[in-house]
């Protein structure tokens, strides 16, 4: 399995290559050359698979069994952040660095991250929000000398590997929710995504063209860069980002768009290069006709506001007894908006991307009690460590500077290390 960038000017690369990279050399993002295609007997024999079973066999098509043995496949998703440093730390051959948005995620997420204390844990919470804070490792990655000196690779749904692993999504809800296998062509499933940078949607554009028979929905907040961009072809930034309960979607660079724009093309390099390209200069672009045409025919969209979010927190704990995290109440918020109107539909998911225990502000604004797990308290009580990227500050430098020293402190240390 190769991997080529969307802009098509950077070299292919393995699967390695991609792992070990943030964006490609070109600025691109990488996507594999070929999509398998998976028929109706394949997806019966998947339909009995576990979530991490479905997660080992997506990733035995896209990863060469001699780079990784498939019974070594085991991985996590979550928080981005909280799951790479549990993940890691206290390794002894890799340190990582956390860039969190300050003040814009909630007291309980930064606490996840700032209270581990191990020595191959490096937080820094930046002074702006999620977009800023991706413009000094988009600058970092674009060195390519730089990340082959230092051995870098990106974490975030830049990477190809998070996108794989999130396509594991789309099969469990299809599999949990198609009425029967047993018939042809295979019933079609709605699954409804919340994102912001769009890492998920992808994964299920991704998924719709390897043959899982989903109807995709992207559900946003009210920045809703994803839903005009869906409804009308205005892929253009708006004039600010407004802060709002679903926090981890307050994004208006949904930079995973890129490769929905280069599959829903027909791999069409040259034309997402050139969008791309001036979605960076302008902050605007108008997505040309048919590509906004097949971009219709794979997505519908909506966009909710923060009290519409509160409402369905609300009411799906009257009627079901279940806490919705503010994320995942703007997917249920589509849901509710279709039954209400009574519009017939396949069956329906809503994917759920985080527990509501990290958000208790949001749970208390619609109502509701915070029921907040012991070892989440327990965080409160934790000595924190984390470093300031202040505005005004150079991040790119600072970012360059703490990866460089880090990497001086390695070689000191093999150099003082007996043979």
């Amino acid at each position: 399995m190769w991997y080529v960038s969307t802009r098509g000017m950077a070299p292919r690369v393995d699967f390695e290559g991609a792992l070990f990279s943030g964006y490609a050399p070109d600025g691109g993002l990488y996507m594999p050359e070929e999509l398998p295609q998976l028929g109706g007997e394949t997806l019966r024999q998947w339909s009995g698979l576990s979530y991490a079973g479905l997660v080992k066999a997506l990733c035995s098509l896209f990863i060469g069994p001699e780079l990784i043995p498939k019974d070594d496949l085991n991985g996590t998703s979550g928080d981005t952040g909280s799951a790479a440093i549990e993940s890691v730390q206290g390794a002894k051959n890799v340190d990582i660095i956390v860039l969190l948005p300050k003040g814009r995620c909630t007291k309980i997420q930064e606490l996840q991250m700032t209270t581990v204390l191990r020595e191959n844990v490096h937080v820094f919470g930046v002074e702006g929000n999620s977009d800023e804070l991706d413009e000094p490792i988009k600058a970092v990655f674009a060195d390519v000398a730089f990340v082959k000196k230092h051995n870098l690779m990106s974490l975030n749904s830049i990477n190809w590997s998070r996108v794989l692993v999130q396509m594991a999504h789309h099969f469990l809800a299809y599999f949990q929710c198609a009425p029967s296998l047993d018939t042809h062509p295979l019933p079609p499933v709605e699954v409804v995504v919340p994102t912001g940078a769009a890492g998920n949607l992808a994964a299920g554009c991704i998924a719709q063209k390897m043959g899982l028979p989903i109807r995709l929905v992207v559900a946003v907040n009210c920045n809703d860069i994803i839903h005009r961009t869906v409804q009308w072809g205005d892929f253009s930034l708006s004039e600010t980002i407004k802060p709002t309960l679903a926090s981890a979607m307050d994004i208006q660079v949904p930079y995973n768009m890129e490769r929905i724009f280069w599959l829903l093309s027909g791999s069409d390099s040259q034309m997402t290069r050139a969008l791309m390209e001036q979605f960076e200069r302008t902050q605007r672009v108008n997505v040309p006709k048919e590509l906004h045409s097949k971009l219709s025919e794979a997505v519908t969209s909506e966009s909710m506001m923060d009290e519409v979010i509160t409402q369905t927190m609300l009411r799906c704990w009257e009627e079901n007894q279940y806490l919705l995290c503010p994320h995942s109440a703007v997917a249920v918020s589509y849901h509710y908006q279709q039954t209400d109107r009574q519009q017939p539909s396949p069956p329906r998911c809503c994917l759920a991307p985080a527990s509501a225990a990290k958000f208790p502000e949001a749970v208390l604004a619609a109502g509701l009690t915070p029921d907040t797990p012991a070892d989440i308290l327990a965080l409160e009580r934790k000595e924190a460590r984390c470093t300031p990227m202040r505005k005004g500050d150079d991040w790119t430098q600072m970012l360059r500077d703490t990866i460089e020293n880090l990497s001086r402190q390695w070689q000191g240390h093999f150099q003082n290390t007996p043979e």
